[in-house]
């Protein structure tokens, strides 16, 4: 698998937990524009600034929005504090989404949830940990690392369509062992050509 965790023309001393992951980078533009995003597991924000930028509305969800920092601040962000392990806090959230972006974060049946949260033309951008990753260090408890082809196989399973899929080692932003997917949720009918 290549290395694609760092963005382009990013020198790999800069690369930090801050940095937007290349993955998310590189499928934002098949987000539809100007949809909402949800953010899952948003940590300090990075992913949510980004799609701020790009003029998405964000809810950012996480048990402790504090992290959020001045991403908080940003017109178009909306943070939510939830126990993400229950599906209530998406439920909650009242409205589905164009975009929803997840890193490093893995709970059981997630993507049944995300792809019922997702409109016709909507966009999951998932990477997280996977079986391996315990060679590198944390996480390393196998609960919390992904199956080998689990994403493929839970994405397939709610019919979406798998625009990229990996599995592997990369060097960034730490060596690590990460599963990583790009589907989508077409309309009935919907044949779409898509730019990757």
């Amino acid at each position: 698998m290549t290395d694609i965790s760092r963005p382009p023309g990013t020198p790999i001393e800069l690369v930090t937990i801050s940095t937007p992951s290349a993955w998310v980078v590189r499928f934002a533009p098949l987000v539809p524009t100007g949809g909402a995003v949800m953010d899952v597991a948003c940590g300090g924000g990075r992913h949510s600034r980004l799609f701020a930028e790009r003029g998405h509305p964000v809810l950012a969800m996480d048990r402790d929005i504090n992290k959020l920092g001045d991403v908080a601040n940003l017109d178009l962000v909306t943070g939510v504090a939830a126990d993400l392990e229950y599906t209530a806090p998406f439920e909650a959230a009242g409205q589905n989404f164009s975009g929803i972006v997840v890193t490093n974060y893995r709970s059981d049946n997630l993507i049944k949830v995300l792809a019922g949260a997702l409109v016709p033309g909507g966009v999951l951008i998932y990477e997280t940990f996977a079986i391996g990753n315990e060679r590198f260090g944390r996480p390393n408890n196998p609960d919390f690392l992904l199956k080998p082809d689990e994403l493929l196989e839970e994405c397939m399973a709610e019919n979406l369509t798998i625009i990229a899929y990996e599995h592997g080692d990369v060097e960034t932003p730490k060596p690590a062992t990460r599963q990583r997917i790009c589907a989508m949720k077409m309309a009935q009918g919907q044949h779409t050509a898509l730019p990757v």
